[in-house]
């Protein structure tokens, strides 16, 4: 006689369908784990690009460099930094006193329309793309470098290059007014990151690059685990397929909401029209790749749902159709 009692077959039938139902769980799980990770590991992986590869920030920004908005912007800040030098007390001293405010303003527009014509012309010449990717270029290797050392020196986009080729367009300006002099050459800087946030956006580059680390195999095995595991896999393909773009499509309405935000939340002197620019150029490549993520999803979704059944069915069409002849 067995030392050990036979399994019951109903405990054996109980067993077998527990486990069926923990496999499902589990995979439904893994699956929806999956699905969440996937959009939030494109986001991470951008995001580590265009924080720590220059050439990859370099590229997404060079095309403003014949955006309209964008050369706006920069005509204002640097005929700001020029007009700032200028002073034109020794040309009012043969003015009576009381004429001296109307008449400083009257010059002080003049000069200014000058100047900024000027910076016009630069902005827009044949040599600016190239200054503008070299700009860009310094700024972000000194962003790469604040973000992964302890120091809060703040990062500032240099315009030195634009204010001495407009240096060199004042020097013949044809008004008798020695402006060269009066340009600084230090030249003109546009803040990026200020030194007091250093360390919050330094918090958030170190979770951004180990997010982008660890996200996107994570996603993958998720996803292959929870495939694995599904009873029904064809019914869980068309899950999965739908869930990845429907959260693609919800972390695309996010950024909309966030760039309006960010917007909404600049100072009054900076030209939103080119703020816009800037943040339509950096979250190009993001975007795209959402949408992507948005097409193989669905796709991957009706692929699924049209798979061996319709195929014999439609087969099945095909054939009948032969059998009964012309």
């Amino acid at each position: 006689m067995s030392a050990s009692a036979p399994v019951p077959p109903d405990r054996r039938v109980t067993e077998r369908s527990s486990w069926r139902r923990g496999r499902a769980v589990t995979g439904g799980v893994l699956l929806l784990m999956g699905v969440v990770l996937l959009p939030l590991s494109l986001a991470a992986t951008w995001a580590r690009a265009e924080l720590t590869e220059t050439d990859s920030y370099v590229a997404s920004v060079a095309p403003l460099a014949g955006n309209t908005a964008v050369q706006d912007a920069v005509v204002d800040d640097v005929t700001d930094g020029v007009m700032a030098h200028v002073r034109l007390d020794g040309l009012l001293d043969a003015v009576p006193r009381a004429e001296r405010p109307a008449l400083r303003r009257h010059f002080t527009r003049g000069l200014r329309e000058f100047v900024a014509a000027r910076v016009r012309q630069v902005v827009t010449g044949r040599g600016f793309p190239a200054m503008w990717n070299g700009v860009h270029r310094a700024a972000h290797r000194t962003l790469d470098g604040t973000l992964t050392t302890s120091g809060r020196a703040p990062v500032t986009l240099d315009l030195t290059p634009v204010v001495e080729r407009v240096r060199r367009q004042l020097s013949h300006n044809g008004l008798g007014l020695d402006l060269v002099r009066r340009v600084p050459r230090a030249g003109v800087e546009i803040v990026l990151l200020k030194a007091p946030d250093v360390p919050r956006i330094r918090a958030v580059y170190r979770v951004v690059h180990t997010a982008a680390l660890l996200l996107p195999p994570a996603a993958v095995l998720c996803l292959a685990g929870g495939l694995l595991l599904a009873r029904h896999r064809r019914r869980a393909l068309i899950c999965t397929g739908l869930g990845c773009a429907a959260t693609a499509a919800l972390l695309a309405v996010a950024l909309a909401l966030v760039r309006g935000r960010a917007l909404d939340a600049l100072p009054a002197v900076i030209s939103r029209p080119a703020a816009g620019a800037y943040a339509d150029a950096l979250a190009g490549s993001l975007l795209t790749g959402v949408w992507l993520l948005v097409g193989a999803g669905a796709l991957t979704a009706v692929l699924a749902a049209a798979g061996p059944p319709a195929a014999r069915a439609l087969l099945a069409r095909r054939l009948a159709r032969a059998a009964a002849g012309p």
